[in-house]
C-alpha cells in the first residue's frame, strides 16, 4: 500500500449541498471548492455537515459521512438500526430512507448508469423506470427480515460484529436487523467466539435446514459451538478448503418447484423470494418453447437450467456451464432426473468456444459482479439466439455489456429491476435481449 501523497483531510468537516446519488457504496456527490465528496447517510438535495473519512489534499475526490442534517429530504426517517449511521456497521447503506425511497435512489443510479455506459434512456431500455419491491408490505417504520446468509466477523474479545464501511475494523451487535429469522434464531450474536475470526450463518427460507461455516483465526482450535436451534457445523482451514464438523454440509432451498442442494455454503439468492421472482421474470422473458435448445451461463447450482428445461421439455436440450467445481456437482445432483440437461464445468469465456455450439435458441447468463466483458458478449451475440435473458447484479456492468451486445446486433426489448437487498444500495435486474431487425 502506498503512502497517499497530501496532508491528509480525514476529520475535517463542510457544510455541502448534496447532489445526485452515485453508483455504489450508497453515497451520494457533493463538492466543496470544487472537489467532489462522496457523501454517505445524506440524500440528494440535502445540506450537511459532511466529515471526511478518507483522502489528503492532493487526492482527486474525498469520501466523506453527513455527521449533521441543516436540511432534510422528505424520504428521510430516523434510522431503526441502532448499528447504523456514520463510523457504524457498513452493512445497510439506506436505514435512513423510507422503502419507497430507496427504490427511487436505485432507479436513478440505473437511469444514470444506462445513460452513461450504455447510451439509453428507460424507454430505450424497455424499462418502465420504477424497481420493484419484492416480499409483503411492511407496517411504518419495521425493518424487512430477508437477509438468509450473514457473515459476521469476530473481534479480539471474542465479541461477534459486522465489519464497518471500507474497513476491517468491526462493529459489535446484538441482532442484525435485516436477518432473517432463521438467522436470529441461532443467537450467535449472544455467545463468545474466542478463537473464531469468521462466522457464516445460513438459514434455508426452503427447508428447516440451518448452518455455519466457521472460520477459525490461525493457529487456534475450533471451539465446541451450542447454539439455540439445531445447526450443522463447517469450517474453512487456512488452504480454503471445507470440512464437516457436525451435520450436513448443505442446505436444501426450494424454489421453481423443485428442492436444491446447496453445498459448503455456496452461492444462493439470498432474499426468500428471489430464487422464484427472478426465474419469473427470466421464462417470461425468454418464453421457452417445446424442442428449442438453451445455454444457462454461470449457472451455479442448476437455477434457470432446471426451469428452462422442463419447458422445452424432452425434445430441448440445456448446457449448462459454471466455472465453481462444488456448484457443478450440485447442480448435476439437482437436474439429475432431467435427461436433457448437461452441466459443464469451467470458466464460460474458456468453455464456450471449445463447445463446438455455433447457434442455439435461448441463452440466461447471471455473471459475477463484474459482468461478461467484450469478448463473451460477442461470441453470445454470434450464437444468433432468438432471446437473450441478462440476470444483473450491478448496473455498472449491465449497462456495459448491454453497449457490447449493441455492437454485436442485439438491443434490449425489457428491462426489470427488483429490490431484493432492502436497506442496502444493491438491487437485481433481468433484462431481455433480441436481434436487431435488419
Amino acid at each position: 500500500m502506498r503512502t497517499p501523497s497530501g496532508e491528509p483531510l480525514v476529520g475535517e468537516r463542510y457544510e455541502v449541498e448534496v447532489g445526485p446519488v452515485a453508483h455504489g457504496g450508497g453515497h451520494c456527490v457533493a463538492r466543496h471548492e470544487g472537489r467532489v465528496l462522496f457523501v454517505r447517510h445524506a440524500l440528494p438535495g440535502e445540506r450537511v455537515i459532511a466529515q471526511v473519512t478518507e483522502g489528503t489534499t492532493t487526492s482527486r475526490f474525498l469520501r466523506a459521512d453527513a455527521v449533521e442534517i441543516l436540511d432534510a429530504a422528505k424520504d428521510r426517517i430516523p434510522a431503526p438500526c441502532p448499528f447504523a449511521g456514520p463510523g457504524k456497521c457498513g452493512g445497510c447503506d439506506w436505514q435512513h430512507v423510507t422503502p419507497g425511497g430507496q427504490r427511487k435512489l436505485k432507479a436513478q443510479v440505473l437511469t444514470e448508469q444506462l445513460a452513461k455506459l450504455a447510451g439509453l434512456t428507460p424507454a430505450e431500455a424497455g424499462w418502465d423506470g420504477s424497481v420493484e419491491p419484492v416480499g409483503g408490505k411492511l407496517q411504518a417504520g419495521e425493518v424487512p427480515a430477508w437477509r438468509t446468509r450473514v457473515q459476521y466477523a469476530v473481534d479480539e474479545e471474542g465479541s461477534v460484529g459486522l465489519r464497518k464501511h471500507r474497513s476491517h475494523d468491526i462493529q459489535p451487535i446484538d441482532r442484525c436487523l435485516i436477518a432473517s429469522e432463521g438467522v436470529t434464531e441461532l443467537g450467535i450474536e449472544a455467545r463468545d467466539w474466542t478463537g473464531v475470526a469468521t462466522i457464516e450463518a445460513i438459514a434455508s427460507s426452503g427447508s428447516s435446514d440451518r448452518q455455519i461455516v466457521l472460520r477459525p483465526v490461525p493457529g487456534e482450535q475450533l471451539p465446541l459451538v451450542e447454539l439455540d436451534q439445531p445447526v450443522s457445523i463447517s469450517r474453512v482451514d487456512e488452504q480454503d478448503l471445507f470440512h464437516r464438523v457436525h451435520g450436513r454440509t448443505f442446505v436444501r432451498e426450494r424454489a421453481a418447484g423443485r428442492t436444491w442442494r446447496v453445498s459448503n455454503g455456496g452461492f444462493w439468492q439470498i432474499h426468500p423470494e428471489a430464487p422464484d421472482t427472478l426465474v419469473t421474470a427470466v421464462l417470461d422473458g425468454l418464453d421457452p418453447q417445446w424442442g428449442e435448445n438453451a445455454l444457462d451461463l454461470y449457472c451455479g447450482v442448476g437455477l434457470f437450467a432446471g426451469a428452462l428445461a422442463e419447458r422445452v421439455g424432452d425434445d430441448g436440450a440445456v448446457l449448462g456451464i459454471e466455472s465453481a467445481k462444488q456448484a457443478v456437482v450440485d447442480a448435476r445432483h439437482n437436474l439429475a432426473t432431467l435427461d436433457n440437461v448437461r452441466i459443464e464445468c469451467d470458466r464460460v469465456e474458456t468453455l464456450l468456444p471449445r463447445t463446438g455450439i455455433t447457434s442455439t435458441d435461448l441463452i440466461v447468463l447471471d455473471p459475477p459482479r463484474a459482468g461478461a466483458g467484450r469478448e463473451t458478449v460477442a461470441h453470445l451475440a454470434g450464437l444468433e439466439a432468438r432471446r437473450i435473458a441478462y440476470v444483473a447484479c450491478d448496473p455498472a456492468a449491465l449497462a456495459r455489456d448491454l453497449a457490447f451486445f449493441r455492437e454485436g446486433g442485439y438491443r434490449p426489448v425489457s428491462l426489470r429491476a427488483f429490490d431484493l437487498f432492502p436497506m442496502t444500495h444493491h438491487f437485481e435486474c433481468v433484462a431481455i435481449l433480441e436481434p436487431v431487425a435488419s
